[in-house]
């Protein structure tokens, strides 16, 4: 990650046509500190320069944020399901995993790669024996950048709006978006 030098947030101050008290008020700074930033007098705290940076990338609407990726509709098996109806509900679908919910609350995965290895006594078992871990949830807030770390190491990404699910996002969400 490049930081900005004084000069390089300051032009895009005032490229946005804000104020340093706009900007100070939108990062939760005070606007002496934003004068002493952009003049060159102080170093921030790397904390204080994401706060404002974030601030600048907010007023220019360059932030994309989880819940403007999100599918609303996540298509999940609950735990007591079977696996023969977790199997169908991914065929129906064309989907390759599923997210386990529980009342709203996401408490496992289940994928193709782990219904391979099943013998067919195993259809009439219940998902929760054979599921993995819930994929990483995030607040509807969480950024493209985290939402895209995430998605390095995980098939998809939670939302989730105190504690209950409200959508989804697999990297085929992030393509299709960012195309």
């Amino acid at each position: 990650m490049e930081l900005p030098t004084p000069a390089d947030l300051r032009q895009r101050r005032t490229d946005l046509e804000l104020t340093q008290s706009e900007l100070a008020e939108r990062a939760n700074v005070s606007q002496p500190l934003i004068a002493r930033i952009e003049g060159g007098d102080v170093d921030p705290r790397l904390s204080t320069l994401r706060r404002i940076v974030t601030a600048l990338d907010e007023a220019a609407g360059d932030i994309i944020r989880a819940a403007d990726l999100m599918n609303e509709d996540v298509v999940s098996v609950d735990p007591d399901d079977t696996v023969g109806e977790a199997a169908q509900t991914m065929e129906q679908e064309a989907y390759s995993q599923l997210a386990v919910i529980r009342d709203g609350v996401p408490v496992g995965s289940i994928s193709q790669s782990e219904l391979v290895h099943l013998d067919a006594d195993s259809r009439d078992e219940p998902v929760s024996e054979h599921m993995a871990e819930s994929f990483p949830t995030v607040s509807k807030d969480a950024t493209l950048d985290e939402v895209s770390n995430l998605l390095d190491h995980y098939k998809a990404v939670m939302i989730t709006d105190a504690g209950e699910t409200v959508g989804i996002i697999t990297e085929a969400d992030l393509a299709a978006r960012l195309s």
